[in-house]
């Protein structure tokens, strides 16, 4: 059987995802990315292939998407995040949607009409408020492991408001929290609150909410939060922290039905 293979590599996971020829998923991997994004890819394609069974010279096409789909030398073409990111939910949601991913270093907001195509996307690039890198300096500063902080909001039975989205501003404010004897889990549960209200900030939603991204996944409480912000149901694909690749993969697919040329 052959095979196409997707990988998305972010600022701070290298993502893949191994589809055989029915779009069923065959294979997928995550590593850190860091600081040779070439050597992370083919690791996370040896791990995916060996979780699919498959050798390497049956992956027949390869597309890679993120911040550093330009480092993958065997991919036969790159995609945009917000086109993967878009198709990834798409796959599993085949409607109007509001796509929002909250990676590393950014926040996308992606709007596709009931065909999938995107009607209008934005981006937060010019800080890390609201992104993966905001909730990892929360921990930082609250001496704590970065896994535990989901477990503590939930258990929030007092929410502490922040006033600054912004990372540094945000970290300082903990700390006169801290001074002010507020608890641990409710300075948490403020924090992921600002995560949801940056994302209310960039764009309104239009058709039904997904959420995407290595936040969301190893932070489920934010889904409740953007359904107490939003005021409906939140959607969320099985493996959150993977849309942008299972896009990249399905462009990848599409590519082998019209014939380009063996990869890898």
């Amino acid at each position: 059987m052959d095979y196409v293979c997707g990988v998305d590599i972010g600022a701070s996971a290298a993502k893949l995802v191994i589809l055989d020829e029915r779009s069923q998923l065959a294979g997928k991997a995550i590593r850190r990315s860091g600081v040779d994004y070439a050597e992370s890819a083919d690791a996370c394609l040896a791990d995916a292939l060996s979780q699919a069974g498959a050798a390497r010279e049956q992956v027949v096409s390869a597309v890679a998407t993120g911040y550093g789909r330009d480092n993958v030398p065997w991919a036969n073409a790159t995609r945009t995040e917000i086109a993967c990111h878009g198709a990834g939910a798409f796959f599993h949601f085949p409607r109007r949607l509001t796509v929002i991913d909250i990676g590393a270093q950014d926040n996308k907001i992606i709007h596709l009409g009931p065909d999938g195509r995107r009607l209008s996307f934005r981006m937060n690039r010019k800080c890390a408020a609201g992104t993966g890198t905001f909730i990892e300096e929360i921990a930082h500063r609250l001496n704590l492991p970065l896994g535990e902080l989901n477990g503590l909001a939930e258990r929030s039975t007092k929410e502490v408001a922040l006033g600054s989205f912004c990372t540094v501003f945000a970290a300082t404010e903990i700390l006169a929290r801290i001074r002010d004897g507020e608890k641990a889990e409710d300075i948490v549960k403020g924090a992921f609150r600002s995560v949801v209200k940056r994302a209310v900030e960039m764009d309104a939603i239009e058709g039904e909410l997904v959420l995407t991204g290595g936040v969301v996944a190893h932070n489920p409480v934010l889904v409740k939060l953007f359904e107490e912000s939003f005021g409906q149901p939140v959607l969320v694909p099985p493996y959150p922290q993977y849309a942008g690749a299972l896009g990249a993969a399905l462009a990848a697919l599409e590519r082998r039905r019209k014939g380009p040329p063996t990869c890898c």
